[in-house]
C-alpha cells in the first residue's frame, strides 16, 4: 500500500515533468487533490494539454514508458471521452495515476475543483450528468434480463442483472437529489430511507425463492423511481413493470 508522502513526491515528480516536457504547453491537477479533498486513499489526477505542434501519440507513449519504466506501473486502462484519452494506470504500490491527454484547443476544465499548474484552462459548462430516460432504460432491461435468468434457474446471471439494476436505481436516485452519480461517489449521502429500503431489496444468497424476493423489491422501487422522476413516464410504465416484478406470470 502506498503512502501519502509516497503519493505526493510522485506528483511532484510528474509536475516536474510536465514542466519539463516541451511538448506539454498546460497542465492541471483535478480530483480530490484539487479540491483540498485528499485522504490516504485517493488517486492522482493529472491534466495535460498537448500542444498542437506535437503527435500527440508519441507524447502518450513517452509518458506511459515513464510510468512503467520509473514508477511501476503494472497495467493500464483507456478510457476516451469527447476525443479526449484518458489513460488510467495501476501502479505496483496498488496507487492510481490517472492522466489525460488533452488537444491544445480543447484544454477544459471539467470538474469544479481545478487546480491549474500552467497554461490557460478554460471552464466548460458543468455537466447535466447521465440522461434520465436512458438510465430508466437500462434499469428495465436489466429488470428483463433478471426475470429471465430467475425463471431459467441461471442464479448468477440473474445475480448480476440484479446488481446492474440497482446500480441505475442508485444512479436515478442520485440525479433526483441533485448528487454526483459517477462510480456512486455521492451516492452515500441519498436518504437514508431509500438506501435501507435497497439494503433490504439485496439479496442475501442465490437461491431461486430469494433472487425472485430482491426481483420484487427493486422492480418495485424502479416504479416509484421512475414515476417521481417522470409521471408520465410512470403512468406509462408502471402496468409493464409491475407485470415484470412477478417472476410466475
Amino acid at each position: 500500500m502506498f503512502t501519502t508522502t509516497e503519493r505526493a513526491g510522485l506528483r511532484d515528480d510528474l509536475v516536474e515533468t510536465a514542466h519539463a516536457d516541451e511538448e506539454i504547453v498546460g497542465a492541471a491537477l483535478v480530483g480530490s487533490a484539487a479540491a483540498g479533498l485528499e485522504d490516504a486513499w485517493s488517486d492522482i489526477d493529472l491534466v495535460l494539454q498537448v500542444s498542437d505542434d506535437a503527435v500527440t501519440d508519441d507524447v502518450i507513449s513517452r509518458w506511459t514508458r515513464r510510468l512503467y519504466d520509473r514508477h511501476g506501473a503494472a497495467h493500464h486502462l483507456d478510457v476516451t471521452a469527447g476525443g479526449v484519452l484518458y489513460r488510467v494506470f495501476f501502479l505496483d504500490s496498488s496507487l492510481q495515476v490517472d492522466i489525460s491527454f488533452w488537444p491544445e484547443d480543447q484544454f477544459r476544465a471539467t470538474e469544479p475543483a481545478v487546480k491549474v499548474l500552467f497554461g490557460t484552462v478554460e471552464h466548460a459548462p458543468r455537466s447535466s450528468g447521465p440522461d434520465v430516460s436512458q438510465v430508466i432504460g437500462w434499469a428495465w432491461l436489466y429488470a428483463l434480463h433478471s426475470r429471465s435468468a430467475i425463471a431459467r434457474e441461471r442464479s448468477w446471471q440473474a445475480t448480476m442483472m440484479l446488481d446492474h439494476l440497482r446500480d441505475q436505481l442508485l444512479v436515478l436516485a442520485c440525479l433526483r437529489h441533485d448528487l454526483n452519480p459517477h462510480h456512486g461517489r455521492e451516492a452515500d449521502r441519498l436518504p437514508a430511507a431509500f438506501l435501507d429500503a435497497l439494503r433490504s431489496a439485496r439479496a442475501t444468497t442465490t437461491s431461486a425463492s430469494e433472487l425472485a424476493r430482491a426481483h420484487d423489491a427493486l422492480v418495485r422501487m424502479l416504479i416509484d423511481e421512475v414515476t417521481a422522476q417522470d409521471p408520465v413516464l410512470g403512468g406509462r410504465l408502471s402496468t409493464p413493470l409491475e407485470m415484470l416484478a412477478r417472476i410466475d406470470e
